[in-house]
Parts: C-alpha cells; structure tokens; sequence
C-alpha cells in the first residue's frame, strides 16, 4: 500500500497512518500535515502514543502543529495525564513545538521529575519554552530537584533546560554548588560552567566540575 498526495480519501489515509510500514505512516503523517483537517486530530494523537519510530513521530507531531492550537491542546493536555509514558512523552514534545503559553498549568512537578527518562526530558524542554517570564525563577527551582539525574545525556539536557532559563536560574543552581550530594554538586557546578562558558561543552564541564569536587570545592566562579 502507497500514498500518493492526491489520494486524501480520509479512510485510506487512516489506514496508512497503521501501515506495517514506517514509510507509509510517515506519508500518511505528511499528507495530513499538508492538508490538515480537525477530524485527523484525535488519530495523529492517539498514534504518537504508540508510532516506534522517531522520524515518524515527528512528523506526526508536525502534522499537529498544523491544525489551530485551540483544537489540539485540549486533546493533548489530556495525553500528558496518560499512563502511557510514551504518550506523555510525545504529548509534551508537540506542546513544546506549538508553544502556546495556555499549556503550562499543565507542566507539573510531577512531570519535571517523572520516572520515565523520557518523558521527564520532554517535560523540561516543554516547561522552558511555555513558562511565563515572571515564573522562571521558580520554574528552575523545580528543575534543579533533578540535578544528579541520569547519565551523561541526561544530564545535559538539564542542563540545557535551566541555561535555556537565563540569569533566572543562577541563584538556585549556586545553591545546589554547595549541597551535600556530590553527585549534585557536581551536576550543579558543571551547568554553571557552561552557562559562563558555553564553547567548553559540557564533558569538559562535567570533567572539570569532578575535579572541583574532588578538592573539596564548589560553586567556583569563572576558570
């Protein structure tokens, strides 16, 4: 089975969105996105819930973010309420892209800090491009609950996530430079140094921030 752009015979492009085959979904994706209609809103959801492949989803979520924000955002606050982690997931990916401000209520602590890698990284990219100017500070109060977290990936999209924030994140991660974990401390320090020097990539902060911690030091300034 093949989608060809003229072929937009709602059945058949649903069928295709199911489609065994990943190319097929992914034109399917595309020729919704090309002509969006309301009526494919809830399909193009409920398939980010369960599409295996990124290229995919991302076109899934392109395809959303062709329809007006007022018809999709009620369809995909619901989702980040799913058990699914992979529907949450998604669901907070595609709010980031749409980026309209009416979602942040539903940027919860819960989901800055839920256990599912995924969907906790998906949740900080969505809460810094949906947070109100005047919550920020708070906002990266929230995120630095997460400093420590994960492995090397994860922590630097923390990382970004609280740089993304600007000087508003400062005093809360200065805070945790000197915290009794090492492990945060380190997280801390090494955001910190990025933040000030961002050409030095974040294994060189990671690196240098182990050495800090090391000696015994924390919440140093400058190189």
């Amino acid at each position: 089975m093949t989608l060809a752009k003229e072929d937009l015979n709602p059945l058949r492009v649903l069928q295709g969105l199911e489609n065994n085959s990943s190319s097929v979904r992914l034109q399917a994706a595309l020729t919704i996105g090309t002509i969006p209609d309301p009526g494919y809103i809830g399909e193009l959801i409920e398939r980010c819930a369960v599409e295996p492949e990124f290229y995919v989803r991302e076109m899934l979520t392109w395809a959303l973010t062709r329809h007006p924000a007022s018809m999709t955002l009620p369809a995909l606050l619901e989702e980040v309420r799913s058990e699914r982690a992979q529907a949450r997931s998604q669901a907070l990916h595609t709010l980031s892209k749409i980026g309209d401000r009416r979602a942040w209520p539903a940027i919860t602590p819960a989901l800055v800090s839920d256990a599912d890698d995924e969907v906790a990284r998906s949740a900080w990219r969505a809460a810094v491009v949906l947070v109100p100017e005047s919550e920020e500070h708070e906002l990266a109060v929230v995120l630095a609950t997460q400093l420590g977290r994960g492995e090397r990936e994860m922590q630097l999209s923390l990382s970004r996530a609280l740089i993304a924030l600007g000087e508003a994140m400062l005093p809360t991660v200065g805070a945790a430079t000197k915290g009794p974990d090492p492990r945060v401390r380190t997280h801390a320090i090494a955001t910190e140094r990025l933040w000030r020097d961002p050409d030095a990539g974040f294994e060189f902060a990671i690196e240098e921030a182990k050495r800090i911690v090391a000696l015994g030091g924390a919440g140093q300034k400058g190189r």
